[in-house]
């Protein structure tokens, strides 16, 4: 793609260029009519100047003397010498009633009929030469006065009009070009500055950008820029946050796991080689689960709060992702029930987030639930949304620690969970504008809440 300076400038010139050829135009046509009203103006005076002239009361032979003192007068004259090269270029001509031709000009055309029509005409002589001329019929004398002009003066005239106004055009229109340029590139400047100033950072570099003075067009380009540095900044965070926990809490299992299989490979009894093995698939399940956690928390932190197009059925949502659950459960013996209110449970959620959310809560509360425990799973409507709530008879969770427990790899003692459960709730409760409550119950056990808005 071409540069802004250069579309600029040949958009500019373009439009310059057309405009200086209409103009032009315009000016050899109105140069032209003006001179055709000027000279025919010119012919007719002449015409009656001279028909002025013929009409002067003279005898007979008085009018024959003057008739051959103006030939004889117009035949001495030197264009060259005392004259004007146009004068042969411009004639006239008298017939009497007869047709005889009384006065000319020795560069008067030759006709093989006299005109007759009265007026302006356009003529052509025997020579092929082109004229422009005027016929006055004086009655009174009955004289034919013609005046005539060769069309090669007007045009030459129209020439030498249209080289004098169109060079200085020109010129004013490279000059007004070279001024254009200089002033566009002044324009842009601060563009290319910005430019500059972008190809001079380190490619790694990712500090916001402080230019100043800025125009105010150049503004939102500066704040988009820094708003994306800062997305850029905040991704690469996330990533580095990742990779440091992950590495920091796959170090402590991966050793667990090594112990397990030397153990495996030093057991001296069946009995021995069993328990190893049993401990190491323990170990393996304890470091799937983390791996998954990562990658579940890695996936939700980037989302914003982005509503579906359409709203969705919370309670069946709820009621799928517990049917996904109960095999499970029902393998460690507790037992679970769901309920809600019979009222319509819609809400525009992403579904999937609250399968995330759900299934990170039941397996908190089965991980601390007792044998033959009861799980208990409630989707409440409220005035801004619905709460879904999950309760166990577990421990519950102590005062000092009901903060601690949104921490990452806070996991409150128990060896088969990762900590990073109620943390995933959390950042889905915050994506759907909500929260999570953790509440001690008083029958015992704990009861987590999450809240979700309608929208």
């Amino acid at each position: 793609m071409t540069s802004i300076r250069r579309r600029t400038l040949t958009l500019i010139i373009g439009l310059m260029l057309a405009g200086l050829g209409v103009i032009s135009a315009l000016n050899l046509y109105d140069s032209q009519h003006e001179i055709a009203e000027v000279y025919d103006a010119q012919l007719a005076q002449n015409a009656r100047l001279l028909q002025g002239v013929l009409r002067m009361p003279l005898a007979s032979k008085e009018h024959s003397a003057l008739y051959q003192a103006f030939n004889k007068a117009l035949g001495e004259a030197e264009p060259r010498v005392d004259g004007h090269p146009y004068e042969r270029k411009i004639a006239f001509q008298v017939w009497n009633r007869q047709g005889e031709v009384l006065v000319h000009t020795a560069s008067a055309p030759s006709f093989t009929v006299a005109p007759s029509t009265p007026g302006f005409s356009d003529v052509v002589d025997l020579k092929n030469r082109h004229w422009r001329a005027f016929l006055l019929e004086d009655k009174q004398n009955d004289l034919r006065i013609w005046v005539g002009e060769r069309d090669d003066v007007r045009a030459d005239l129209v020439g030498r009009i249209v080289r004098h106004t169109l060079w200085p055009n020109v010129i004013g229109s490279l000059m007004l070009a070279a001024l254009v340029w200089l002033a566009i590139g002044w324009g842009l400047k601060p563009l290319a500055n910005m430019a500059a100033t972008l190809r001079a950072r380190h490619s790694g570099s990712l500090e916001p950008l402080q230019l100043s003075p800025l125009p105010s067009e150049l503004e939102p380009m500066q704040a988009a820029l820094n708003r994306m540095l800062a997305q850029i900044q905040e991704v690469l965070g996330r990533e580095r946050r990742f990779i440091a926990d992950a590495a920091h809490e796959m170090r402590t299992p991966l050793a667990v796991l090594r112990v397990h299989a030397q153990n495996l490979m030093e057991a001296g009894s069946d009995e021995e080689r069993r328990v190893s093995l049993e401990h190491l698939i323990a170990g393996v399940d304890r470091t799937s689960r983390l791996v998954n956690q990562l990658l579940t928390m890695a996936r939700i932190e980037p989302q914003a709060a982005i509503l579906p197009p359409e709203s969705i059925d919370l309670a069946a949502t709820v009621r799928d992702s517990l049917i996904q659950l109960t095999p499970w459960l029902l393998r460690k013996n507790l037992e679970l029930v769901f309920e809600a209110s019979d009222e319509t449970s819609r809400a525009r959620v992403d579904p999937a987030a609250i399968d995330i959310a759900l299934n990170n809560l039941v397996t908190n509360a089965a991980n601390y639930s007792p044998a033959h425990g009861l799980i208990t799973v409630r989707l409440a409507k409220t005035e801004k949304g619905y709460e879904l709530s999950v309760e166990d008879e577990g421990p519950g969770v102590r005062e000092e620690d009901r903060e601690r427990v949104f921490e990452r790899f806070y996991s409150r003692g128990n060896d088969q969970g990762a900590g990073l459960g109620l943390t995933i709730v959390q950042a889905i409760a915050d994506r759907l504008g909500g929260r999570v409550r953790l509440e001690n119950r008083e029958q015992g056990g704990l009861r987590a809440t999450l809240e979700i808005r309608r929208f």
